[in-house]
């Protein structure tokens, strides 16, 4: 008797003999990995991918290639994850194209959820409500007079269509029957220096791409889109304590999560969600990306595809009824 047939023949035979499941996540990695970013560098996903490379890289054995894709909203990205087919590329993702989009587009590039494996979340943070500094209002209240007493003469940036940047404008605007021209940028750093330098006159984003152009004094913070007050910036007042009892359940989170294609194996998910939790809570880690305005969340993919579904389910009433669409 060889030795194979000894150790499928002994008793805990299962235990003694690896699982296709082990020997595919032993094999992998076998090449450099992908990690697609659907905004452009210097965005909060890319900050995101960049500050947990080094150790993933270090973990997984293989470099990281940050290939940043910007477009549609975050679509352009996010559907390359979903197209791939080498089991070597991954992506980061939002709210938008994870939730958002079946709302806003007629015709989908992917189909959701079907084409995208849930692997982990990684922050969650409020956007906050900004201005030009040059605009005469210091608070909700005087930026929804100023809307209303400058109808046709607004325009807010967001970070693309379908965005949460652009829906929690859309939002405020239905809340308070304002109206503010659109104007999308691929990514945060673009769409804030639009509002530093005058191009338009407000948005809805994370305060890492704002905070350079407030200390500056070229931009104003408002007020935070959180049902409470955010911890990183405790001095800005919520929208529901702007004072409007239409804005008294404002609440508007962006959140951010890795993903890859549907055909994953599982062991390849639960390995990099088993990383990506550990990176999430590596102190250097971990306080770079608070010292950029964004909450280390983490958590199993299953707890992804809940939250995936349960965004969907609550903004896609809202979306409806602003009647927005993008195509």
């Amino acid at each position: 008797m060889n030795r194979r047939s000894l150790l499928l023949s002994a008793p805990g035979a299962a235990l003694l003999l690896p699982s296709a499941a082990t020997r595919a996540q032993a094999g992998w990695p076998s090449r450099p990995v992908r990690m697609v970013v659907p905004t452009g560098p210097g965005s909060s996903l890319d900050l995101i991918i960049r500050a947990t490379s080094d150790r993933l890289a270090a973990r997984l054995g293989q470099p990281i290639v940050v290939d940043n894709r910007p477009g549609a909203g975050g679509l352009l990205g996010t559907d390359a994850v979903a197209k791939a087919t080498d089991g070597h590329t991954f992506g980061i993702s939002f709210n938008g194209p994870l939730a958002f989009a079946p709302f806003l587009y007629q015709k989908m590039p992917y189909r959701l959820p079907d084409d995208l494996a849930p692997i982990v979340m990684t922050t969650s943070q409020p956007n906050v409500l900004a201005v030009n500094a040059k605009l005469p209002v210091n608070s909700v209240a005087e930026l929804v007079k100023w809307l209303r007493a400058h109808v046709g003469k607004a325009s807010f940036a967001s970070i693309g269509n379908g965005s949460s940047s652009h829906l929690s404008m859309e939002l405020l605007k239905v809340a308070t029957g304002t109206f503010a021209l659109h104007i999308p940028y691929n990514g945060s750093p673009p769409s804030a220096l639009s509002v530093a330098s005058g191009e338009t006159q407000m948005i809805m984003t994370v305060a890492p791409a704002l905070l350079p152009h407030v200390q500056a004094g070229r931009v104003r913070m408002l007020a935070v889109t959180s049902k409470t007050r955010y911890k990183a910036l405790p001095e800005l007042p919520t929208l529901a304590e702007s004072g409007l009892p239409e804005l008294r359940d404002f609440e508007a989170i962006a959140w951010n999560a890795i993903v890859g294609p549907a055909s994953t194996p599982a062991a390849v998910v639960e390995r990099l969600n088993r990383e990506f939790n550990e990176a999430l809570r590596d102190g250097p880690i971990s306080e770079r990306l608070m010292g950029q305005g964004m909450t280390p969340t983490g958590g199993s993919p299953q707890d992804l595809a809940r939250l995936m579904s349960e965004e969907a389910r609550r903004w896609g009433p809202v979306i409806r009824r602003t009647g927005l669409t993008l195509g």
